[in-house]
């Protein structure tokens, strides 16, 4: 099916003006794009402001209608306080290309640049190289002689070299989407802020593959998805985010969940499968731990990112799929290809982009800024403001920068950490007490002598199942059950804050409604707490 060709442009507010019959015989830019037999859009979004032009739009639209009858108008309200202001033209324009539902998988786009002021075309331009509007330049010129012929267009590359004076603007976008890639969190490490404006940079102008190095924890996941999120917010990706960790792929399921199969295809295949791969057609998929599949999984990928083409299990018809793959590791594919475990010409295709993310022992300078961060990010999620008091704050990042400090887990530790202490918190303060409990729970911990969470005999492999935050505040429950002599006695603990605001209490029946949000009863957790 052909695609639709979409042209943007401006109603242009003295070319495109004229009535009477002698209109004809004008070359009128909008009109214009309905008269040109090898080129014309199906439909045209058509930016005015309908206070001061709707009668010479409608005009417009009505002898577009009448030289191609097939061309659809969008007329949009468009409201510009001062046409010659750059600021507030560009403003306008970006918020309305933000809001518009592009299709870019099956539409063709353009803007007529031809319309419009200086300001207007400049930012076009702009919001063009930037990637925020999804398609080409559109120029149309009007005939030598003013005989009402269709005129001229051109297709025409950007050269934006001549407008030096709002090269501010692009530095300023890039920032704004290097601090997407860093999750809004201002980092101060130096080596990972280079690299970070590296992988802005190949994000926004390739597609090919992308691997990310580095210990578990240190952050490959979310990076992954900032990248997908960076790539949306310019139209570059229209599909999804598909996400697998790839040590969790085990046997004859492997290849079904990347590749599909068949009904059929072996016992148990009661219906098709699409698979992973499939799944992410036109988006990102994220292969992390991409060192553990198996050697058949891996020659399937290769094909797969090489000719866009594979066969699902069972099929002897082959599927396509055109997606973008970051793939994420905690080992030496290097050292995996010359131990046989991962093939040479897999990683050959990978390793155009390779980034190694440090783990946090080596980013300590960014451990206060991300601190900031996960405090701000447990607030935001339990509608509850928690804070150090100077103190505590001051002790807590003196122990979390110094040698001491192991942060064997990266940030998943420290985010833990932090929202072990803001759970714990009273009335919205972390204090020393606080601090230096958990100071002494991270020294076990990174001693390798930390109790086994007592969740792992409560709960066996669901556990895996839990948010970390249920988790870290179900397991304080349980521990807290432990060491009372009663539900009532340890409800009272549990809700000591909260009890008094209440005009009648019963912490027992409080405590034993929680505790069933996860099957859990009295008799359980005193059991295997012990």
């Amino acid at each position: 099916m052909a695609r639709r060709q979409v042209v943007f442009g401006m109603l242009g507010t003295q070319l495109d003006a004229g009535e009477g019959p002698g209109r004809w015989q004008k070359w009128r830019p909008t009109v214009s794009l309905g008269m040109h037999e090898d080129f014309l859009p199906d439909r045209i979004e058509l930016l005015l402001d309908e206070r001061r032009y709707s009668k010479l739009a409608r005009v417009v639209c009505e002898d577009l209608a009448q030289a191609a009858p097939g061309i659809s108008v969008q007329r949009h309200d468009t409201y510009l306080a001062d046409p010659w202001e750059f600021e507030g033209v560009y403003a306008s324009l970006h918020d309305f290309l933000a809001r518009y539902p592009f299709q870019p998988e099956e539409e063709d786009y353009y803007v007529h640049i031809t319309t419009g002021t200086h300001v207007a075309q400049i930012c076009w331009f702009l919001l063009t190289e930037s990637r925020h509007f999804p398609g080409r330049l559109l120029q149309t010129s009007p005939p030598r002689k003013q005989d009402g012929a269709a005129g001229t267009y051109a297709i025409i590359d950007l050269d934006l070299s001549r407008y030096d004076h709002i090269a501010q603007r692009f530095a300023q976008q890039q920032l704004l989407d290097r601090d997407l890639l860093k999750g809004g969190i201002a980092t101060r490490n130096a080596a990972f802020n280079r690299m970070i404006e590296q992988i802005e940079t190949v994000a926004t102008r390739s597609r090919a593959p992308m691997l990310l190095m580095g210990p578990t924890g240190a952050g490959k996941s979310q990076l992954a998805k900032r990248v997908f999120e960076l790539k949306k917010l310019k139209h570059q990706l229209p599909g999804r985010f598909v996400e697998v960790n790839c040590a969790t792929l085990r046997g004859d399921g492997a290849m079904s969940t990347l590749f599909g199969h068949t009904k059929g295809a072996y016992t148990g295949a009661s219906s098709d499968r699409a698979g992973l791969l499939r799944s992410a057609h036109q988006g990102l998929l994220f292969l992390d731990e991409i060192g553990e599949l198996g050697q058949d999984e891996q020659a399937m990928l290769l094909r797969a990112l090489e000719e866009k083409r594979f066969l699902p299990v069972g099929s002897d018809r082959e599927v396509e799929s055109d997606f973008q793959l970051i793939a994420g590791t905690n080992r030496d594919l290097q050292q995996s290809v010359l131990e046989g475990r991962f093939r040479e010409d897999l990683l050959a295709r990978l390793n155009l982009w390779t980034y190694h993310l440090p783990g946090l022992a080596q980013r300590m300078e960014d451990i206060e800024p991300n601190i900031e961060f996960e405090l701000e990010r447990w607030s935001l999620d339990q509608h509850a403001r928690v804070r150090f008091n100077t103190e505590a704050r001051t002790r807590y990042l003196a122990f979390a920068t110094s040698p001491e400090a192991a942060w064997r887990g990266n940030f998943r530790d420290l985010g833990a950490s932090i929202m072990r202490l803001a759970t714990l918190a009273s009335a919205g303060r972390i204090q020393i007490e606080g601090v230096e409990d958990e100071i002494a729970r991270l020294r076990a911990q990174w001693r390798g002598g930390d109790a086994p969470s007592p969740l792992d005999a409560l709960l066996g492999e669901a556990v895996d199942a839990l948010d970390r935050f249920d988790r870290v505040q179900l397991e304080e429950v349980v521990r807290v059950c432990a060491r009372s002599k009663s539900l009532s006695a340890a409800g009272r603990e549990l809700f000591a804050v909260s009890r008094t605001q209440r005009a009648s209490t019963n912490d027992a029946d409080r405590l034993r409604k929680y505790l069933a949000k996860f099957g859990l009863d009295w008799e359980q957790v005193r059991g295997p707490a012990r």
